[in-house]
């Protein structure tokens, strides 16, 4: 396979674009677009979300430490973009954007009543990088919709259609492939290698 070297750059795609909404200490909340966001521990569980220095929602990150992750779905990526590109400064994203507010349960920061998923943050930590700062926080409460939920409570998270990005770009995640550890269970290659078999048996026909 031919490769080109190029600089270095931010090539660690797809990612799933979040929007992350912030209040300051008067009240005054807002929403931006996040796509460098990401897991980092499980115990106690942590996520990083990074953001300009000149960006609104920086100074209210600073003051309270604290927001919530809102994942969207397919249904929202213009309301995703949107927020990505338009500042709180000049507009109520909440009205521009037709969205409505929920009250969270551990933190006075409102989360996004249309996301299907909720997560109330509270910064621990804060690493200047250069272009972006990172806010280490740990997740305190994750709200769920009941509808991803089945009868035995188990989370069927295929079922939100959430958004991934990936180098300027908006997707539909797709079809699954698999889930975790399906290579190493008990006659899982088997029946993929069956299922292929059949497939091209068919196609010959």
């Amino acid at each position: 396979m031919a490769k080109e070297m190029w600089k270095p750059g931010n090539m660690l795609y797809p990612v799933p674009p979040v929007l992350v909404t912030c209040q300051n200490k008067k009240g005054e909340s807002n929403m931006l677009t996040v796509a460098w966001a990401g897991t980092v521990c499980s115990t106690p569980a942590m996520l990083s979300i990074s953001v300009r220095k000149e960006r609104y929602s920086h100074a209210m990150l600073m003051e309270t430490g604290e927001f919530v992750v809102n994942l969207p779905t397919e249904d929202l990526v213009r309301e995703t973009d949107e927020a990505g590109v338009r500042s709180g400064r000049n507009i109520n994203k909440w009205e521009k954007l037709h969205l409505h507010q929920e009250e969270g349960k551990m933190l006075s920061v409102p989360m996004i009543s249309e996301c299907p998923v909720n997560m109330e943050c509270k910064v621990k930590q804060v690493l200047e990088l250069g272009s972006h700062d990172l806010f280490l926080a740990e997740i305190l409460a994750v709200h769920v919709d009941s509808s991803l939920l089945d009868e035995k409570k188990r989370l069927q998270l295929e079922k939100a259609k959430l958004l991934a990005y990936s180098h300027g770009q908006y997707f539909g995640l797709g079809k699954v492939l698999g889930s975790f550890g399906f290579s190493v269970r008990k006659g899982a290659k088997k029946k993929t290698a069956g299922t292929e078999r059949k497939k091209h048996g068919s196609r010959r026909k």
